[in-house]
């Protein structure tokens, strides 16, 4: 086995996504081999990811890289890369809300973090939007708690309720929550039209439409034949979004240079729909509005933790699509319930109008985790010295 270097990993599930999370210590340091080597160890670029430890979808290539904080108000620093399956590409703009989950369990069982007895305070540092996240995670005997009966739609079973807030995450990638100076945009885009959007950034950020503008009803799944047609217009539009807020300088450049952000999302108002993962009815009345979120490329099969973030900060502000499409009782109880192709997805969002702009004091909502697998990956030693 000379001709490989065993690195250790642990896969670990996050919410609704699954990824490999690793020790900064155990990764080159030089950020252009390093990427080599996690590309490798995904098995990309290949649509299969045959040869690696990749999923062969964009919710189960991801990778979380985490070591000890060297920061006085946290206890680990974490970053988050989107592996693309086609292309030799990791996208580190935004941050992976889902994976996120697994981070403070990560923390806990790998020693990085000292247990409290019943649940500890995991304070995370996110390097890829340089904000804060905080995940409070059950704990027992010194180690992660994940067994319980919290369940999230989109994942078999029940688990501990892991609470993070994503309230220090305002402003993600553009130091703003609204990155335009506006909660509605008119943007006129060739080929396509006039249309309307908001922007808004927290968590990540996102280009929230009404289905209208792709032809769409809002409550489709990620298959149907209706949504596969229009990934090259939906990737314009968001690619134009990324223009707008300065991710890009070409909107056409915006799949290579920031495919991850911003996401894009179309929200419409409550519809009862089937369910994608598990064919359950989904209820008009549980829920606040219906959005489907576009991830990679990809309609996601769920919702993005960070998208959810996002769309319920958009939600309390008044005078954006999303709020347009929102029962008003949202706004009084400050849970919003969104419906995603997999079920309900609720957060609860304060939000304070102040005469300096929105500011986010609270965004909270619950998921779950599981350490799937501990042990090593074997990596071509080849890659390490550029060969």
């Amino acid at each position: 086995m000379a001709e490989f270097k065993k690195i250790p990993c642990v896969i670990q599930r996050g919410g609704t996504s699954k990824g490999i999370y690793l020790h900064a210590k155990d990764l080159p340091d030089d950020p252009i081999v390093r990427d080599r080597v996690i590309l490798s160890i995904f098995g990309s670029p290949d649509k299969r990811q045959i040869d690696g430890l990749g999923g062969a979808d964009p919710l189960t290539s991801k990778v979380a890289i985490i070591s000890p904080s060297g920061r006085p108000d946290y206890d680990v620093d974490y970053t988050f890369g989107a592996v693309d399956l086609t292309e030799p590409i990791i996208d580190y703009r935004g941050n992976c809300g889902n994976l996120s989950a697994g981070v403070g369990p990560f923390a806990l069982d790998e020693g990085l973090v000292k247990a409290d007895q019943g649940e500890t305070l995991v304070r995370i540092f996110n390097t890829n939007t340089m904000k804060a996240l905080r995940a409070y995670v059950p704990t027992h005997d010194g180690r992660t708690q994940y067994t319980g009966d919290y369940a999230i739609a989109g994942v078999p079973g029940t688990g501990a309720k892991i609470l993070l807030d994503y309230a220090g995450t305002a402003g993600a990638a553009t130091g703003k929550i609204l990155p335009t100076g506006n909660r509605l945009d008119h943007v006129s885009i060739p080929s396509i039209g006039s249309i309307e959007m908001s922007i808004v950034d927290a968590g990540n950020p996102v280009c929230f439409l009404e289905p209208s503008v792709l032809g769409l009803s809002g409550t489709e799944g990620p298959r149907d034949a209706s949504v596969l047609s229009l990934l090259d217009k939906i990737e314009l539009i968001r690619g134009t979004a990324a223009r707008m807020i300065g991710l890009v300088q070409d909107e056409r450049k915006a799949r290579i240079e920031s495919p991850a952000i911003p996401l894009l999302a179309v929200v419409s108002k409550s519809h009862e729909y089937v369910s994608y993962t598990d064919e359950r009815t989904v209820n008009a009345s549980d829920v606040d509005f219906v959005s489907r979120v576009f991830y990679m490329q990809e309609m996601h099969k769920t919702y993005s933790v960070t998208a959810a973030v996002c769309t319920g900060t958009a939600a309390m502000l008044q005078g954006t699509v999303v709020n347009r499409v929102m029962r008003p009782t949202a706004m009084e109880t400050k849970a919003v319930r969104i419906g995603h192709p997999s079920g309900i997805i609720t957060i609860e969002v304060d939000l304070l109008e102040t005469p300096q702009g929105p500011e986010l004091k609270k965004a909270a909502l619950g998921r779950t985790s599981r350490r799937i697998m501990e042990g090593f990956v074997y990596v071509p030693a080849s890659l390490f010295s550029g060969k």
